[in-house]
């Protein structure tokens, strides 16, 4: 049991939502998500969508938004490869950096004016994020440029990617692999629950954090960073999290809701 309450009583001002097991899973709405959103957007709410996932632009997540009926612009949405980016500019602006991820990254940090570099001896930092194609001529060259004094960062820290059907391994992954062969821990993780990620979404809705609901399906990542960056939360229980796993954890949402549509007072 809980004594968490189930719903909130009031609407906020602006709303956080995160995408994968809150929102949507796969190609579908989850139940509740789109009466609920389509609701807010009524009542004039200011909405963000918040991805860890650095596989999906925020162009190709507000256009998944938009195919299923929430009509939402780019500017909407902000995942994890934006915020490292903003990061990276500001403390190793131009750097050659080594990514482990995959396309979509990459592109985007070489747009962002980063170059790609494999050379152990020239990498300014290791980036760590979502890959499938990991591989241990990869983790040799992650290990190679740190021992040789590069820094050490990743765009997110999820165990998985949710799916449907199951999950796939994610960051935390690549992250511990690194880890464990240098001996160096990761200097920052941008994506969620960082305060990084917080902020970003706060300058967006353009409010403060005590007007805002965060919103989403993980405990130590969706409501752990809004409760750092002094947010209310709800914990919908449409994805990784179950009521039972939310009263037995130590993160404590205000609310925990069954879908969505609960958020709705």
């Amino acid at each position: 049991m809980t004594t968490t309450p189930s719903r909130p009583d009031r609407l906020y001002d602006g709303y956080i939502f995160d995408l994968d097991g809150t929102v949507y899973l796969g190609d579908a709405l989850l139940p509740g998500a789109g009466e609920a959103i389509a609701a807010l957007l009524a009542a004039e709410k200011r909405l963000v969508f918040l991805s860890n996932n650095p596989t999906i632009t925020c162009q190709e997540a507000a256009g998944r938004l938009t195919n299923l009926g929430l009509p939402t612009p780019p500017e909407s949405v902000i995942n994890s490869t934006q915020v490292l980016i903003g990061f990276m500019r500001r403390v190793l602006p131009g750097a050659r950096l080594f990514v482990i991820g995959e396309a979509p990254l990459l592109t985007a940090l070489e747009a962002a004016g980063f170059t790609l570099c494999d050379n152990p001896e020239a990498i300014d930092a290791v980036i760590a994020s979502f890959d499938r194609t990991f591989t241990y001529s990869k983790l040799q060259t992650a290990f190679d440029a740190i021992g040789a004094g590069a820094r050490f960062f990743a765009t997110n820290g999820d165990r998985y990617c949710p799916v449907p059907g199951g999950g796939q391994p994610d960051a935390a992954a690549i992250i511990a692999a690194i880890e464990a062969c240098t001996g160096v821990p990761v200097e920052a993780i941008l994506g969620k629950p960082s305060l990084h990620m917080a902020a970003a979404a706060l300058v967006a809705l353009q409010l403060p954090p005590d007007r805002c609901l965060m919103t989403g399906d993980r405990l130590e990542t969706d409501i752990l960073m809004g409760l750092n960056a002094g947010m209310d939360t709800a914990l919908t229980l449409t994805g990784a999290t179950t009521a039972a796993m939310a009263a037995a954890s130590r993160i404590k949402p205000t609310y925990v809701v069954h879908s969505l549509e609960e958020l709705i007072p």
